[in-house]
């Protein structure tokens, strides 16, 4: 594929796709609303999830995408979670750079038109590691092996974790890479307390699984699948409230919580570091870590909060 020809007049446009597990859907209606208004990013540089939908948009392959997610359903989405628990993590991800291979993103990321990185999080020191060369599809499951779900990836020999426990929107990175005007799109600026809060949100068009919904699409899967899916289950959702009031969180509970306190708190003091020059804070207070057969809702409200930005936005350009 021959590299897109860039306006030279124009300065140099990167975005910056921030971490936020199934929320990060609503990447794809960002990059929708941008390409429809004829603004095409330089550089890409995605964290997480964000990494993901970026891989996707450089390859060309987010149409592709955009088709599977619109789609998916809870039990497409449980195929994909292929339980071993050994090896740091309850999910091997096997499955999912199976996924990412048969999207088109196995080729090598210094061979795409638009420059592209993918953050990822060294596990021994904490060191933030930008991915920019070798299978895309390899740097997207490192940079997504969130702690204590997917098991940790290795690469030259260092074991590699989510990039959005240092980085969750990564504008240094573009910034670094060249970019002269920065878009950061930031998943997770209004979800800290949305667990526990007092008075819970109006429940969702799409109510996500419950114990008893899982119940019912595992019974739809192959026997062997099943037994891995039904293990993964036991340990993910909550027990049922009992007399004496609420039952503890579950798994779920506290570990999505935990992450976005602290995507919340180093996103802030990343970002008032180094702001970027448009920020994009789409409304997803009411899409949960593991919501990806919602991704219609999340694709709408990412395209929405693009089209609100435009105008900031061309004032730049």
């Amino acid at each position: 594929m021959a590299a897109p020809q860039r306006d030279m007049t124009r300065p140099r446009l990167g975005i910056a796709l921030g971490s936020g597990s199934a929320r990060g859907w609503a990447h794809i209606g960002v990059l929708d609303a941008l390409a429809e208004a004829g603004i095409v990013p330089d550089i890409v540089c995605g964290t997480s999830i964000g990494a993901l939908v970026g891989a996707a948009h450089v390859a060309g392959r987010l149409p592709q995408l955009r088709e599977w997610v619109e789609a998916a359903t809870w039990r497409e989405i449980v195929g994909l979670l292929d339980v071993r628990l050994t090896g740091g993590g309850l999910i091997d991800g096997k499955e999912l750079l199976a996924f990412l291979n048969g999207l088109g993103l196995a080729g090598p990321i210094e061979s795409q038109p638009v420059r592209y990185a993918a953050v990822a999080t060294e596990l021994a020191t904490g060191r933030e590691v930008w991915l920019q060369s070798g299978p895309m599809h390899a740097a997207v499951r490192a940079s997504a092996a969130l702690p204590g779900l997917f098991s940790p990836a290795l690469r030259d020999g260092k074991w590699l974790v989510d990039g959005g426990l240092c980085n969750p929107v990564p504008v240094s990175v573009c910034r670094a890479l060249g970019a002269d005007v920065i878009i950061a799109v930031n998943l997770n600026g209004d979800l800290v307390g949305r667990r526990f809060e007092a008075t819970p949100p109006a429940p969702p068009a799409t109510p996500a699984p419950s114990g008893e919904g899982l119940a019912r699409a595992l019974g739809q899967l192959p026997a062997a699948l099943r037994v891995q899916a039904a293990a993964l289950g036991a340990r993910l959702f909550p027990p049922a409230a009992g007399r004496n009031g609420p039952a503890s969180p579950g798994y779920f509970d506290v570990l999505a919580n935990s992450i976005n306190i602290m995507q919340d708190q180093i996103t802030r003091t990343r970002l008032a570091a180094e702001p970027p020059h448009v920020l994009m804070l789409p409304r997803l207070r009411n899409l949960a870590l593991m919501d990806f057969h919602r991704g219609r809702e999340a694709i709408l409200e990412g395209r929405a909060c693009a089209e609100q930005a435009l105008p900031a936005l061309r004032r730049y350009l």
